[in-house]
């Protein structure tokens, strides 16, 4: 999973931000996570790729749709998140398989889908590793990736970079240098960015939804999502200071609700490409197997 235009690194920011991470899966992994499955479709049979897996928000109902005979690679960089991953499953779903490992390097095609839920933005190269993913999945086979839409969290990351101390200030989201995915903040645009990394049949389509605003929730979107890096070194005194300031902040702003509307676009990877397929890609094809120097790990989902 990951935010809005806020590139940290990845593996150290939610292996902190873990526990609290998961108290945000009622209002917000978990529903974007079903709109994502609900239109990727997993089939029973079906080989699928979740890449940047975190908790299983989605890997887990994918794992219940495709079944035994099926195959969910549930891959992400954090260690913390993929031990949540694998409590929340269980020893019953075997074909659910964890991974610790970088999706854009992820070495395995043949996929029958390849999902990404919210996780694109934490790319170092977010064009090579949409790209890659879309050499993941087989001739034919679907890919479909969620990203946040235009206006989705605002204003909290702005109210947040204004209340951090002087020495730990950082870029606003409206101050960097664009948006991580050019265009991609309309499904039009989305779209078109897609079929330009090399996905045919691409359609895309924005997910309205809002959150009501607690202060609970308002502090844990930012210490259980990607705004946590913001926090930088700030130890526990100069973080508690910053909640009360930002939690200020919002109530003197009469933020009462945030939009978290996202765009989810699938596509599919053409049956043929005009291109040569990267080099040793065509040798792994058929296979799609990770040959671990340990046995993948297996989990399962509890149903």
């Amino acid at each position: 999973m990951g935010e809005t235009g806020i590139q940290p690194d990845v593996a150290s920011v939610f292996t902190d931000a873990a526990g609290t991470f998961t108290e945000l899966d009622e209002v917000l992994w978990d529903p974007i996570s079903r709109a994502t499955v609900l239109r990727a479709v997993p089939q029973f049979d079906e080989r699928v790729l979740d890449a940047c897996a975190g908790a299983g928000a989605s890997a887990l109902p994918t794992a219940e749709l495709v079944g035994p005979g099926g195959v969910v690679d549930a891959v992400d960089r954090s260690s913390a998140m993929l031990d949540t991953l694998r409590e929340r499953a269980g020893a019953h779903v075997p074909w659910l398989r964890v991974h610790e490992a970088d999706a854009t390097t992820w070495p395995y095609t043949g996929y029958d889908l390849v999902q990404c839920v919210l996780g694109v933005f934490f790319f170092e190269d977010v064009a090579a590793g949409v790209a890659h993913l879309v050499q993941c999945a087989r001739p034919g086979g679907r890919v479909v990736l969620t990203v946040w839409a235009d206006g989705a969290l605002e204003p909290l990351p702005g109210l947040l970079a204004s209340v951090l101390p002087d020495d730990e200030r950082v870029p606003s989201l409206d101050e960097d240098d664009g948006p991580v995915v050019p265009g991609a903040g309309t499904a039009g645009g989305f779209a078109h960015w897609l079929s330009e990394r090399g996905l045919a049949d691409v359609r895309a389509e924005a997910v309205p939804r809002h959150l009501d605003l607690t202060p609970e929730i308002a502090w844990a979107l930012v210490i259980g999502t990607g705004m946590r890096a913001m926090l930088g070194d700030l130890d526990d005194e100069a973080i508690e200071g910053v909640r009360g300031r930002y939690l200020s902040a919002i109530e003197e702003r009469g933020v009462a609700t945030v939009d978290i509307t996202t765009l989810v676009a699938v596509g599919r990877r053409p049956e043929t490409e005009g291109e040569a397929e990267p080099a040793g890609e065509a040798e792994r094809e058929a296979e799609a197997e990770p040959e671990n120097d340990a046995e993948p790990e297996a989990a399962a989902a509890d149903t």
